[in-house]
């Protein structure tokens, strides 16, 4: 490594934030990241560690001690090409992926863990700004046609593999903008859709067509993800006209609460309530947009998506955020000596949080309470008790109901499957918990029991993070070119 003592001799320096007050009154990015010599310093902590477990954990397997040996070199634009080698698209990644690598960091076994996210993210926005990040079109064409379906980090991943081997790759999106959840799930001050934008023009320029508006298959019951399909075509259309597909849509059936009350008026699923903000901020024209201004908001769910609904209900002027956890609160600091170099459970506090949010654990919803008079139909409060797990099961603590003003419910649980109308318009097998079955192995890996037709992301692994999207995209893009032309030269 550039600097073998570095680690002993800087702190870590994390990115900074704007002020509170300034953020919540736009829908832009906040985080202030780091200069080229900030980078330096905390390159410099990466130790010659000689195993480097941030390699493996990290799911697209990042080369993390080169590339920041080469940012405290100064070698920028080979610290991209080593950063690029691995992960298509790292401004996506170094804005909303939770770093798995850095909690693998070897240095945090007993120290802070280099800041490899915030170096990502340095790297990357810098290359942009330089003019670094061109256009890779193949320098000859296999004359093989590619559909692949769904237009998240797995979908886009693997499109631009496949356009890059040679192959002629069309992308179809039901929505009438280019990224899936990227697009629709993730609030812009998170991450701005322009950093999408530029990515699409880029593999434009790579030989990709994207189709948008145009449903494959039948979206069927339970998806309450956005569709603004104006077109839908066959599979069987589709298998005719194209020699391999790829099906990478999200994970879109959300998680229920089933309670009494369940069906009034105010109570939505997140990605009800998130797409339509999304909508907004790219400058649609929406009716019936679901509001938090003034309102006290309930979240129920402690996960990312959650929180994501916790900052866009600050920035609508809700009176009051809650955000309800069915587990125990975990522990402020992980048991490093037990749980590295795995992702520890550990407390979590987002900046959405720190916008104004109180939190609650180990807390479960009874009732939906429905308000009277003008109300009528409307939820106005919900019943709560506290709850503790006794050998796997969860049991309620008497004397802890509790009755919350609530006038928008959020259900932010998570994700059970795909839509199963895409899987079965295809015929293709589900595993027992509906996702696309499909495996991983380099010989038949990411094929599914339908000829020619493969799977990779949500849609096959189940609700997961966008760096194992990318992974999964990268990987399907091997197995359809080697199923293509018999070997692939593609990184697995």
């Amino acid at each position: 490594m550039g600097k073998v003592t570095g680690f002993l001799e800087y702190e870590r320096l994390e990115e900074g934030y704007e002020p509170v007050p300034q953020r919540l009154k736009k829908w832009k990015e906040f985080v202030i990241g780091l200069s080229a010599e900030q980078s330096k310093v905390q390159s410099a902590r990466c130790m010659d560690c000689g195993t480097p477990f941030c390699n493996s954990g990290c799911p697209v397997n990042n080369i993390i001690p080169d590339f920041n040996d080469l940012v405290f070199r100064g070698d920028w634009q080979n610290a991209l090409t080593v950063l690029h080698s691995t992960n298509n698209f790292p401004e996506f990644t170094g804005r909303v992926c939770p770093a798995p690598c850095e909690a693998a960091c070897t240095l945090n076994v007993n120290d802070d863990a280099v800041g490899i996210k915030s170096i990502e993210h340095a790297i990357i926005d810098r290359a942009w700004a330089e003019g670094w990040v061109a256009p890779q079109p193949p320098a000859v064409k296999t004359g093989k046609t590619v559909a692949v379906v769904g237009s998240g980090p797995a979908g886009l991943a693997a499109a631009q593999q496949l356009a890059r081997a040679g192959h002629a790759v069309t992308v179809f999106e039901k929505n009438s903008r280019i990224g899936g959840l990227l697009r629709y799930g993730i609030p812009d001050f998170k991450m701005e859709k322009s950093h999408i934008d530029r990515r699409i023009e880029q593999m434009q320029a790579e030989g990709v067509v994207f189709r948008t508006g145009v449903l494959i298959g039948e979206m069927g019951e339970g998806s309450k993800v956005t569709n603004d399909a104006k077109e839908t075509i066959s599979p069987d259309a589709l298998k005719a006209q194209f020699d391999a597909v790829v099906l990478a849509g999200g994970s879109e059936i959300s998680r229920d609460l089933p309670v009494p009350g369940r069906e009034l008026d105010g109570v939505h699923y997140a990605m009800e309530f998130l797409p339509m903000q999304n909508k907004v901020v790219a400058g649609d024209k929406l009716k019936g947009q679901i509001m938090a201004t003034g309102k006290h908001v309930i979240v129920i769910g402690g996960g990312d998506t959650g929180s994501d609904c916790v900052g866009t209900s600050n920035r609508h002027g809700a009176a009051s955020v809650t955000q309800f956890e069915l587990m125990p609160q975990p522990p402020e600091t992980e048991d490093k000596p037990l749980t590295w170099p795995y992702w520890p459970s550990k407390l979590r506090t987002s900046s959405s949080h720190e916008e104004g949010c109180e939190r609650e654990f180990a807390i479960a919803t009874k009732e939906l309470v429905a308000g009277t008079g003008k109300d009528k139909g409307r939820v106005t409060a919900l019943k709560t008790v506290h709850v503790q797990w006794q050998g796997g099961k969860m049991v309620e603590v008497a004397g802890t109901e509790k009755e919350w003003k609530a006038d928008l419910v959020l259900l932010a649980m998570g994700f059970t499957s795909p839509v199963p109308g895409v899987l079965q318009a295809f015929g293709v097998e589900r595993d027992p918990r509906g996702n696309a079955k499909a495996g991983t192995d380099d010989d038949s890996g990411y094929a599914t029991n339908v000829p020619q037709v493969f799977a990779a992301g949500d849609m096959r692994r189940g609700q997961s993070l966008v760096v194992w999207a990318i992974r999964e995209g990268r990987q399907a893009a091997r197995a359809v070119d080697r199923f293509l032309m018999g070997a692939s030269a593609l990184p697995r």
